[in-house]
């Protein structure tokens, strides 16, 4: 049975710094590209980054381009995001999720159906 977990999220002020993580299990983390994504009540789902384990190919949005990093760790089946100068409007619940064939899908890779979600962890930034 495939599932992710995510955690580290939590309240930081502006500025600092949260890093998450997605643990993945039931899946091999090599054939899988995982992407993280994050909403908020009313709001439409954005895509953040994602990550091609296979080949390390990687990407993130503009809106956090230069603050936010992907990365991943196959020994750990685990994928991390590193968020530094958050800003208020990072406020979200963060979600990672999984598809497979971890190949570079580009931009366009937010538009996939998924194969897997987790259940997000919350990020507030208060100034």
């Amino acid at each position: 049975q495939v599932q992710l977990v995510e955690s580290g999220g939590g309240q930081v002020q502006s500025g600092g710094s949260l890093t998450l993580s997605c643990v993945a299990s039931g899946l091999p983390l090599d054939r899988y590209a995982i992407g993280w994504f994050r909403q908020a009540p009313g709001k439409e789902r954005e895509g953040v980054a994602w990550i091609g384990t296979a080949d390390g190919s990687r990407s993130s949005a503009d809106s956090v381009k230069g603050r936010f990093t992907i990365s991943s760790d196959s020994a750990k089946n685990t994928v991390y995001l590193q968020m530094n100068n958050l800003k208020r409007e990072d406020t979200d619940t963060y979600y990672c999720a999984a598809i497979k064939g971890a190949y570079n899908r580009g931009l366009c890779f937010y538009y996939y159906p998924m194969d897997a979600w987790g259940k997000g962890t919350p990020v507030t930034v208060s100034t």
